[in-house]
Parts: C-alpha cells; structure tokens; sequence
C-alpha cells in the first residue's frame, strides 16, 4: 500500500514545472491526480507520463481567477474521479518585473495579486466545502521566498500576493480546525525570482547549484521518505505551518 492509495488529488498549474513533479509524485504514490493548465499539449504530456508509470490521471482546464470555470472544473473532476481529497493550489506566477513600486503599472499589479493570492483563494473557496461536509482532506498552497524576504529587487506585486497566501493559509487552518481536518500546509516552490534552492530542506549546505522541479518536490514532501508525507494521512497535526524549502536563504 501507498500513502495516497486511491486518493483523489487536484495539483493547479500542473502542466510543467514543480506543478507537475507534483502530480507525478502523487501519482507514484497511488493518488488518482487532476493535472490543471491552460496549455493542451502539456497537459497532455504530463497525463501520458503518469499513464505509462500506470498511474491514473486527468487533464482539466481552467482560469484560476475565475470562480465559475473553477466550479465547473470541480465537477468534471467528481464525475472522472471523486471528490477531492487533496488541493495543491500550485498554479500561479509572476506578472510584473520588478523595479521601483512607483513604476509598477496598475495593470501589473492586478495581474499578479489576481494570479496567485485570488486564484488560490478561489480554488480553495470551491474544494472547501466538500472537504468539511466529508471532514477530510488536505490542502496545500504554494509560496515563494520573495514573500518571506525582502529585496531590493523584487518584484513587489508578486511578494505581496505570496506573503497574503501564508496568512491565508494559517488563517484558514486555524478556521477549518473544529471539522476534524486541521492539515492545511504551505510551502514555499522553486520561482524565477527567489533564490535557488538546494537538495535540502532549510539550512543546506551541500547539493547542486541549481535544484529541479523533481528535487525540490521531493525535498518540500517529506525529509526521509518517498515524498507525499504532507498531503497523506500521516501528517494530520502538522498544519497552517510555513515550510521553507530555499536552501537556508531564508531561515526565519
């Protein structure tokens, strides 16, 4: 038996990327994985790699910042495979360069708080209600390093959208903890506009320059094991935490 036999799990913005390692990983650990993108072909390509692994999975499209493709993602996702029992709520990005906050355009400000802090807010509005009707389940909500550390050159719209994700997420574990179901976790994924992050957890000292999705999914899942530690059964008093997964460069 695997951790996540038969667990149904939805991983957004899953087409490339750490969003994908994800869902393979959760795949090779038994889960029965939505993988969510916009993008077909790579949709297509990651849910091929998981059929050959004889895993299953299925592609879904939606536009994360947009409550009713949500919905109707939920329920393509019931009807192929079940409720869902475990949200990575991956997808997200950043929409504005960085520079002076003076020069940051409205447009780009919008599209980067739309595109992270709103989108996993509306994700989790959708998959949230079954989950306490059911009393279980597991979400997990994606960060970055530029939400925890300031910089000169950061892109500020996407740092502030990232940092509102982790109050969101403690918030919402310290809700949701009278339904049984206390297991909300974040953790921080590899991005353009953080550090690199190395082979370890937190204050590595050894391991490449330069880490892959693969490795650092690995790494953010579970220190010894396999990798679905966090989104199994297992992990069900480790909640609303913020999991650093940068290599040591932020250790607050």
């Amino acid at each position: 038996m695997s951790r996540l036999d038969n667990k149904v799990a939805l991983v957004t913005g899953s087409s490339r990327g750490i969003g994908a390692a994800i869902a393979r990983l959760f795949a090779e650990n038994g889960a029965k994985v939505a993988v969510h993108g916009r993008d077909v072909t790579a949709l297509s390509a990651v849910r091929e790699t998981i059929e050959r692994s004889r895993g299953r999975a299925i592609q879904v499209l939606a536009d994360m910042t947009k409550f009713d493709e949500i919905e109707a993602m939920r329920h393509q996702i019931e009807r192929e495979l079940g409720p869902v029992e475990i949200l990575v709520a991956n997808a997200g990005g950043s929409y504005s360069p960085p520079g002076p906050l003076e020069a940051t355009t409205e447009e780009g400000w919008h599209a980067s708080v739309e595109g992270n802090l709103t989108a996993t807010f509306l994700t989790i509005k959708s998959i949230l209600p079954g989950m306490k009707e059911r009393k279980a389940g597991n979400i997990i909500t994606i960060s970055s390093s530029a939400g925890r550390r300031p910089h000169p050159r950061s892109p500020i719209p996407y740092a502030a959208a990232k940092a509102g994700i982790e109050i969101l997420t403690q918030d919402l574990a310290a809700q949701v903890g009278p339904y049984g179901n206390p297991r909300e976790l974040h953790r921080p994924g590899n991005d353009s506009h953080g550090p690199q992050q190395g082979a370890h957890p937190r204050n590595a000292t050894t391991g490449p320059d330069r880490c892959t999705p693969d490795s650092t999914t690995r790494n953010a899942r579970g220190y010894c094991t396999r990798g679905s530690l966090f989104a199994s059964d297992e992990a069900r008093w480790i909640t609303g935490i913020v999991l650093d997964v940068a290599g040591g460069a932020t250790m607050v």
